[in-house]
């Protein structure tokens, strides 16, 4: 605390930006908080970020904004043209030494993160915050709503879809339909950021296979009892199976 105070004082305009915290600025259950983005930055952000033009694809949160398919972002040096549009999927050219996929698709790790954030801020507002999701849409959410609609996405990359078809397998007719493959399921290194199939490296499975936690977490976590208690006690006691209550 004396450090950020410290910085406060030597760079004034943080103190408009961060977080109030302390007495005067407890959360839901007197809990504290200390973060960068204050309420009406956050505000902002969010409003950007679950925008289904620009970060909010159907199968999480894109690397880039849409927005920059139709509107990139162009630099000119010594009468060299330098850009970067939304690319969903892989890169189109060398630049940044050719392996930079970063430019729309959606990456499991940056996701989870978001989501981490989302649940973190829920513990302090509760109910006291909500925003559009998606963005325009009238639909209001609290913020561990917003992380559940984030989390289902990326989960609905690897389910079948109404044609029976699972978005992580693409165009590739053998992992959809050939019954010794289509149920045998590959974690990718990042997916398209408009359609959710599996781009880069398939048997990344140190990060992509973290959506199974996604399934487990939101199917045993109770919102309210998290917000009442906190997130040790915010977990709903499993069965085993015979039915009994786990201890």
């Amino acid at each position: 605390m004396a450090q950020i105070q410290e910085r406060e004082r030597r760079i004034p305009e943080l103190r408009k930006s961060i977080h109030p915290t302390g007495p005067g600025h407890f959360g839901v259950a007197e809990r504290g908080i200390l973060a960068l983005v204050n309420p009406e930055r956050l505000r902002k952000i969010l409003s950007r970020m679950l925008d289904e033009n620009e970060f909010l694809g159907p199968h999480g949160i894109r690397s880039i904004s849409k927005f920059h398919e139709k509107h990139p972002y162009v630099l000119h040096v010594n009468g060299q043209e330098f850009r970067v549009d939304y690319l969903p999927d892989e890169s189109d050219n060398g630049m940044f030494g050719g392996n930079s996929n970063w430019r729309g698709p959606v990456w499991m790790p940056v996701n989870i993160m978001l989501l981490r954030a989302l649940q973190q801020y829920y513990l302090y507002y509760g109910d006291n915050f909500k925003i559009e999701c998606p963005t325009g849409s009238g639909n209001l959410m609290n913020l561990f709503e917003v992380s559940k609609e984030i989390s289902d996405r990326l989960i609905s990359t690897y389910i079948r879809d109404e044609k029976g078809k699972r978005p992580v397998y693409g165009g590739s007719e053998k992992f959809q339909t050939d019954p010794n493959w289509r149920d045998y399921i590959l974690f990718y290194e990042y997916y398209h950021g408009d359609n959710g199939a599996g781009l880069g490296a398939s048997h990344q499975t140190g990060w992509s296979g973290v959506v199974a936690k996604l399934i487990e977490l939101y199917g045993l976590v109770d919102p309210e009892k998290l917000l009442k208690v906190g997130k040790k006690a915010g977990f709903v006691k499993g069965t085993d199976n015979a039915g009994k209550q786990k201890k």
